[in-house]
């Protein structure tokens, strides 16, 4: 699937592979296997972006995938974030799609929506949000209607 695809149809808080597909090389090939971890990998889409126009540039459209948070002892060290414009030539894929009755913590930021936590039920959403502060942050459940709705409207997202 295409970035543009991606960025079009398939909802935050989704699994997403992306590739180039090349092989993985061998581990002894520490710098060609650095480089390839950052063309192939796995992470949530936790962004979309529309474009943005400049006097001095014009961005595409984009989404952001997180990768990972390293820490320790409750301490975030590291998030890592990955954001895609959708001229990308990577190849991605969804791997899960929030189920139904999961809940998206959601904040908007600039044009554009960043999802900040994706929670199990309701409940577990407000706790989040009381014991993680965010201005403008709203709870949106993901409902059977938004999921019926890509296989009604025949957008196959994956």
């Amino acid at each position: 699937m295409s970035a543009s695809l991606i960025f079009d149809i398939v909802p935050l808080g989704s699994l997403i592979a992306y590739s180039d597909g090349t092989p993985r090389p061998p581990a002894r090939f520490t710098r060609k296997l650095a480089a390839w971890e950052r063309r192939n990998g796995i992470g949530r889409l936790v962004r979309k972006e529309p474009a943005r126009e400049r006097p001095t540039y014009v961005s595409p459209p984009c989404f952001t995938l997180h990768e990972g948070t390293f820490g320790q002892n409750g301490i975030i060290l590291v998030s890592v974030m990955r954001t895609y414009g959708i001229d990308s030539d990577l190849k991605f894929r969804v791997i899960e799609r929030p189920a139904i009755g999961q809940v998206r913590v959601l904040q908007t930021v600039g044009d554009g929506i960043e999802l900040l936590h994706l929670a199990e039920s309701r409940e577990a959403a407000e706790l989040w949000l009381t014991r993680n502060r965010h201005d403008n942050a709203r709870i949106d459940e993901v409902t059977a209607d938004e999921v019926s709705a890509d296989a009604v409207e025949g957008r196959a997202a994956a």
